[in-house]
């Protein structure tokens, strides 16, 4: 994810990018990270070698997520990563944080699905950059349109930067970097006309209400956002 030169900005990330018309228009909103999902059971899957396909038709400073899930050989994460030319690892399964230590190359971010309860691992012990939220599906992993409670952001943001997902939308996106102050955003279904195909209306109004609400929390007036 880019850095951005205001404090308190925060950054937008949209994920189960399959096409390079979608990855333009994300990226001419004003988005910051793109993410191209190589888990092969996911409706938004794409091939290393067709995301890499997209991704080199990128501008220079535009920043690619490869995301993968309970792959068991780092070595696999690390071939496929190379070959679409990802510059961010996000593991998106039930990794340990054991697994995350083969990557120290690499920027990493591991995702956490929660669900109503405590956040039950212990963070310190991840050597990562940041911690996507999500929430917990049973036979998903990521896109599922579900939120969870949001106030469990709190005991995580003590370790790492956050990156905020699950069921975000325009209508809700404001009340959670409210209630979170998060790091940044990620978004899939919700800016979506069907699954991997994103609709230019709810994308371009996300990012505006995210600028918007990100301005309020930069002067201290979120409230008036």
């Amino acid at each position: 994810m880019r850095a951005s030169g205001k404090e308190g900005v925060v950054r937008v990330k949209v994920c189960g990018i399959t096409g390079y018309r979608d990855a333009a228009l994300a990226l001419d909103c004003g988005v910051d990270g793109l993410g191209f999902n190589f888990f092969a059971r996911s409706p938004r899957f794409i091939k290393p070698s067709e995301a890499r396909s997209i991704i080199r038709r990128l501008p220079p400073f535009a920043v690619s997520v490869g995301v993968f899930v309970n792959v068991e050989d780092p070595a696999k994460v690390v071939e496929a990563a190379r070959e679409a030319g990802v510059q961010v690892l996000q593991l998106h399964g039930d990794e340990s944080p054991e697994y995350c230590t083969r990557f120290y190359s690499w920027p990493l971010i591991k995702a956490l699905r929660l669900d109503s309860g405590p956040v039950k691992e212990n963070l310190r012990r991840y050597a990562v950059q940041a911690f996507l939220l999500d929430a917990r599906d049973e036979f998903r992993f990521g896109g599922t349109g579900k939120t969870f409670d949001w106030a469990l952001a709190a005991s995580v943001k003590k370790y790492r930067p956050v990156i905020l997902a699950g069921g975000l939308k325009t209508e809700n996106v404001g009340e959670a970097i409210r209630t979170v102050r998060p790091y940044a955003v990620d978004v899939c279904s919700g800016v979506e006309s069907s699954p991997g195909k994103k609709d230019p209306e709810k994308l371009k109004a996300f990012i505006r209400e995210v600028r918007n609400v990100s301005k309020g929390l930069n002067t201290g007036d979120a409230d008036q956002a």
